[in-house]
């Protein structure tokens, strides 16, 4: 049994993508999965001045320490712009300050949603292409689009998207336990 990590890279208290990662968590079974919310973290926004003075943020040093207890991580991305939002990529310099390679020996199923056509397939491109930097090894990727119209209540409506979820899922646990 492998302990997993899920979370979204929103801060929205009502997120789609931690919508998203709750559903995909409850397909899982035979590991140990635990969801979290990232904007339950205090970070403030990544300074070198304020890391100079202040050091490294204690929500920071427990996320890295989140991260580094689990064997695998479920993301979603969320999608500001074409771009990760700036939460999120804010989380990420902070945890690359503390250790550049936090994400080192981390296998990843990496996802994004949101309402337009694309399914924030921008922001998980890029993602997809900096994990690696961190040491991350990002498994498979998947994007939901029309989030509203393919999501409803806590089940996808969407019989293409569900295969699609069900395939990612499968790929991912075949690679975690080998």
């Amino acid at each position: 049994m492998k302990k997993i990590l899920a979370f979204a890279g929103s801060n929205n208290s009502i997120s789609i993508n931690h919508r998203l990662i709750s559903h995909v968590a409850g397909r899982i079974q035979g590991h140990e999965i635990k969801v979290i919310k990232l904007r339950e973290f205090d970070v403030p926004m990544y300074c070198i001045d304020l890391e100079l003075e202040r050091g490294f943020p204690t929500d920071i040093k427990v996320l890295k320490n989140l991260i580094a207890e689990h064997d695998a991580l479920i993301i979603s991305v969320n999608e500001h712009n074409s771009n990760v939002s700036a939460f999120f990529k804010n989380i990420l310099d902070w945890l690359s300050r503390i250790d550049r390679k936090f994400l080192e020996g981390k296998k990843i199923l990496l996802m994004s949603t949101s309402n337009g056509v694309r399914g924030g397939a921008s922001a998980l491109e890029y993602t997809k292409g900096i994990f690696p930097r961190f040491g991350g090894q990002v498994i498979d990727s998947f994007s939901f689009p029309s989030f509203k119209e393919n999501f409803e209540g806590d089940q996808i409506q969407n019989e293409v998207l569900d295969m699609g979820i069900e395939d990612v899922l499968t790929t991912f646990a075949h690679q975690i336990e080998s």
